[in-house]
């Protein structure tokens, strides 16, 4: 699906198959040791150490000159739930993968810095991709934000109805949103045969596109255990494409 939005999710692999966030291996982020909250891991120097480097790539701005900063508290960013898709009782719309923290750079420049619970306590960075989407639609929103990552569109659940935050969502539910029950039955319409365990999934077709998404870092070290979001921590790993001007 050529026409399918680039910035879809990390190398397509959030796609189609329901991929989740599972156990990241503490090399997931070389450097960046757990920290009591998604705060002070995304706030730790280690952290501000590698922004910088981030920032810099491609000599965007000297790394010296990069002064990042976390501005603000981090974010539940939740996620399609295949739960949901699936039918299974009392399953919520979304669920909470991660947390996300905005960083800003002196220039100007804004990344989202992924946090992730880990089993043995505390909160790592895993991934750090350009721009601020997670945080700035969950400001937007302002209460159940969610995406659906197949499209990249973001959502806000209101009562029982699914409202669009951006354009993507838009083409998905239109201007005015819309139900629950509505969004559910064309969820399952789109995904509801290429959940973990379908023969779609077994053939390895998950994600169904014939180009790479560089939106985020990609998450390929996991995916036959079913944890696709573990995320290389370098400034030269593929980047997420900026949304430019799109606004919503």
């Amino acid at each position: 699906m050529t026409t399918m939005n680039a910035r879809a999710t990390a190398a397509g692999l959030l796609a189609v198959a329901f991929t989740v966030l599972g156990v990241v291996p503490a090399d997931a982020a070389e450097g960046l040791p757990a920290a009591p909250t998604p705060e002070q891991a995304a706030s730790a120097p280690g952290t501000l150490d590698t922004l910088s480097r981030f920032f810099a790539r491609d000599g965007a701005l000297a790394r010296g000159a990069a002064a990042p900063r976390v501005d603000g508290a981090s974010v539940p960013v939740r996620v399609l739930s295949p739960d949901f898709v699936a039918g299974k009782p009392g399953a919520p719309v979304a669920r909470v993968e991660f947390r996300a923290s905005r960083a800003v750079a002196s220039d100007g420049q804004k990344a989202s810095l992924w946090t992730v619970k880990q089993p043995g306590g505390g909160w790592q960075v895993v991934n750090i991709a350009t721009g601020d989407d997670e945080i700035r639609y969950a400001e937007l929103g302002h209460g159940f934000v969610f995406r659906e990552p197949q499209i990249d569109a973001w959502y806000v659940l209101r009562g029982a109805e699914v409202l669009p935050l951006d354009e993507d969502a838009v083409r998905a539910v239109g201007r005015g949103g819309t139900s629950l029950a509505a969004y559910r039955e064309r969820v399952v319409r789109a995904y509801g045969d290429k959940l973990p365990g379908s023969s779609y999934a077994r053939r390895g077709a998950a994600g169904g596109y014939d180009e790479p998404a560089p939106r985020e870092m990609p998450a390929l070290a996991a995916v036959g255990a079913g944890a696709a979001l573990l995320l290389a921590l370098t400034a030269t790993a593929t980047l997420r494409r900026q949304r430019g001007t799109r606004r919503p």
